[in-house]
């Protein structure tokens, strides 16, 4: 049986006891990798770990079930462009001989969120269309202007109901291989430094490739380009953190911290630079293939 990680993201990064039910949702099934929480962001991400079927699925739905119970999007503040209670639900294969099971996964627990009242739509590769394929697709203008595209049939969901649910609004599924979910802090407070950088930092701004980055201004006062870098192994950390250097310099700002959402693979280290540390970071702790060692031993 195929074994897979799961990465559900949900709009919650305050609540402490909220946060802990969701955790023993998502957990009764599956293997807890890592929870990272951020009250910025107002979100919460878990990496989990566990079969393709009946653990990782019921764990993920178990999960989803708790979040539209209790979160309430008209009370969501995050700088995070959220649409949903269950924000985002990848499943994610280590080996490519897992990629249809992973793919397989994913609609199927797609299909039972759908069943909860919560209109799911997937992207990535399991999307209907390319258009479709990117999360900004869907997050631009965040939960409202997504119900209103709704409202005017413009978008239609891939299971569920033809509307946003009334509290957890709707869900984003797909299957893929590890990405990095990586933060890099700037010694600025302009959120305009911050947006120009990540404008050229990403790859539709020809940017690097299979990077998706945007700028926010942090509650410590601090910028920050948050990106999401699509093939870690291709693009290392260290290769964005460059690139990063290159762009805010001529604005005179520079990276002087970064932060790591969830585990890694080891390759994405590759030529870090030491001048940027990665806050709360342990190799033994976020680097997948010696997490898991630590699982089998």
């Amino acid at each position: 049986m195929s074994a897979l990680l799961a990465v559900p993201n949900v709009s919650e990064g305050a609540d402490s006891e909220r946060l802990a039910a969701l955790e023993r949702a998502f957990t009764g099934r599956a293997r807890l990798l890592d929870r990272h929480t951020d009250g910025d962001h107002d979100r919460t991400v878990f990496t989990l770990f566990g079969p393709a079927g009946i653990g990782l699925g019921d764990a993920l739905v178990a999960g989803a079930v708790e979040a539209v119970e209790t979160i309430d999007m008209s009370h969501y503040r995050g700088a995070h462009p959220a649409v949903g209670a269950l924000d985002v639900c990848p499943l994610v294969w280590l080996d490519p001989a897992d990629r249809e099971a992973a793919r397989v996964e994913a609609v199927a627990v797609a299909t039972q969120i759908g069943g909860l009242g919560v209109p799911v739509f997937l992207y990535g590769e399991l999307a209907r269309d390319p258009g479709r394929a990117e999360r900004a697709y869907f997050r631009n203008g965040g939960l409202a202007e997504l119900s209103l595209r709704m409202e005017a049939g413009e978008l239609e969901p891939d299971f569920g109901p033809r509307l946003p649910h009334r509290t957890a609004g709707a869900t984003l599924v797909t299957a893929r291989p590890p990405l990095a979910a990586f933060n890099v802090e700037l010694d600025s407070g302009d959120l305009e430094i911050a947006r120009s950088v990540a404008a050229g930092l990403r790859e539709s701004g020809g940017g690097l490739p299979g990077v998706r980055a945007m700028g926010l201004l942090l509650s410590s006062g601090r910028a920050q380009v948050s990106t999401n870098v699509h093939d870690p192994l291709a693009v290392p950390l260290g290769t964005v953190v460059e690139r990063v250097r290159e762009l805010a310099a001529p604005l005179g700002a520079r990276p002087v911290e970064a932060e790591l959402v969830g585990l890694i693979p080891a390759g994405a280290l590759t030529g870090y630079p030491e001048d940027v540390p990665m806050r709360g970071s342990d190799p033994a702790q976020h680097v997948i293939e010696r997490r898991l060692e630590s699982l089998a031993g």
